[in-house]
């Protein structure tokens, strides 16, 4: 069995950079669940730091996975909820004589790293209580640290970054309880992955120099060690590291500027991994192709252009239907709904269904969709300005005889519309063009285009095309 887990500290939004941490850590698990001897993705919120998080951060981080579509193994778990477990792995540590009590001071600490920046040397921590035994110093509550191997090399067989060697002198005597008996990030993680048979770590390689000391603890408990993979972190598209000046950080930003969760998907997908020349991966392809072989080893670089071009593919292809229930909620928001007091009615979903049709050929997010769908609500209006009005009254006598036109088409259908219409011209002598700008504007209350004319017209419905043909303004 296949275990992976995503593992972020609550202390802010779900990022981007955690977000894609995310889906692989899913996408490895899900392909082994469905090709391989059985896979399962976790969540664990590691909330150990108590100063900073938080319940808010909590929430977001779920949101952000719930509009990703990373469905983890439930419940979630909470680090701070293994505290016992903590402090019992850390007196096994005491007793096998792996770890020990160290009463240096903050102060002492201050003072030695001081002394190193002054020197220009790395500050590395060898503290004199390591080989004592049986001693204390009773004005200091005294932190565990862990005694890590001195002598000799570390490797680590990572399975992005290949084989990673360095000197144990360069491994200090980590701190993995705290003088308040609660036990550091390093203790915690390792003891709660070892705990639910995490197989896989597969996080960002900004870690990798933490994955030295977390292998010296599960080797002083005799744990078996899992499998790390450390992926490049993500840049800006400047190559300078992703920053909220680079545009949104946080997924559901994303969410917010219209960005559909299968876009992010796919493009997050790619953001560091590949599959030949393949751009556009559905979700089946991509469990089915997922592997940690693919992963590039040098940073990747976060595009605009590539995600808006994968939005509008999605958007393109999306069901009509699916397509409004992320932007329902924005026409429902907006400010004629809230006049009116009501919600959309059943007649109004099916019409903006219809019309999204040719409305979401251009557009680039799902904000883009929102505004032009209103003017399908029923009694939708808005005021026209000085100019329009003087085309509506130019227009006026034409307006009449199409009104009348439309007053008599029975089949309410946009071939019978459009035979109608080309009869018209013929008998008048007159092109689409002559009309066609006047009555998009009196349908639609806009000169913006929105679709073919007589898409327009068969959409809004005869009852609702007659009634704003009727305008006092055209009297």
């Amino acid at each position: 069995m296949i275990k992976t887990r995503f593992a972020p500290s609550p202390t802010g939004n779900l990022h981007i950079g955690g977000a894609r941490t995310a889906l692989f850590n899913y996408l490895f698990a899900m392909h082994h669940q469905k090709y391989g001897q059985g896979g399962e993705f976790l969540l664990r919120i590691e909330d150990t730091d108590k100063n900073r998080s938080t319940s808010q951060a909590i929430q977001a981080i779920l949101d952000g996975l719930e509009w990703l579509g990373l469905d983890y193994k439930k419940p979630y778990i909470l680090q701070s909820q293994n505290e016992k477990r903590h402090q019992e792995v850390v007196q096994k540590l005491l007793e096998k004589e792996q770890a020990y009590l160290c009463y240096t001071s903050k102060e002492e600490l201050d003072d030695l790293r001081q002394k190193a920046q002054e020197k220009g040397q790395v500050f590395r921590f060898q503290s004199s209580w390591r080989d004592k035994i049986n001693s204390q110093n009773s004005d200091v509550k005294p932190v565990v640290r862990l005694k890590a191997p001195k002598e000799g090399f570390s490797i680590i067989d990572d399975l992005v970054q290949g084989r990673v060697k360095i000197n144990n002198n360069e491994i200090d005597d980590l701190v993995i309880q705290r003088a308040d008996l609660t036990p550091t990030y390093m203790l915690a993680v390792v003891v709660d992955d070892h705990d639910i048979a995490i197989t896989h770590i597969i996080r960002g390689d900004d870690h990798l120099n933490n994955t030295f000391k977390q292998q010296a603890i599960y080797q002083a408990l005799g744990w078996q060690v899992p499998k790390f993979a450390h992926i490049p972190l993500i840049h800006g598209s400047d190559g300078a590291k992703m920053s909220k000046r680079h545009g949104a950080t946080s997924v559901i930003d994303y969410q917010q500027i219209g960005y559909l969760p299968q876009a992010m998907r796919n493009y997050l997908l790619r953001l560091g991994w590949s599959h030949g020349d393949d751009e556009i991966i559905s979700d089946s392809q991509a469990i089915e192709w997922f592997n940690l072989e693919n992963i590039g080893k040098s940073a990747a670089r976060f595009d605009f252009d590539k995600l808006n071009y994968l939005n509008k593919f999605y958007i393109k292809n999306l069901a009509n239907a699916e397509l409004l229930s992320f932007i329902k909620a924005e026409i429902e928001n907006s400010q004629f709904i809230q006049k009116r007091a009501k919600n959309l009615n059943e007649v109004e979903q099916q019409r903006i269904i219809k019309a999204l049709e040719f409305i979401k050929e251009k557009a680039i997010s799902t904000n883009d969709l929102a505004e032009p769908c209103l003017c399908y609500l029923d009694d939708f209006a808005q005021e026209f300005d000085a100019d329009q009005l003087k085309q509506i009254q130019e227009k006026s006598p034409l307006i009449s005889q199409i009104k009348d036109l439309l007053q008599n088409i029975k089949n309410w259908q946009i071939d019978e519309i459009k035979a109608k219409f080309n009869e018209f011209c013929q008998e008048n002598n007159l092109k689409i063009k002559d009309f066609g700008p006047i009555l998009r504007l009196l349908l639609t209350f806009s000169n913006k285009s929105s679709g073919g004319i007589f898409d327009v017209i068969e959409v809004l419905g005869k009852d609702e095309v007659l009634r704003r043909l009727s305008l006092k303004n055209l009297n």
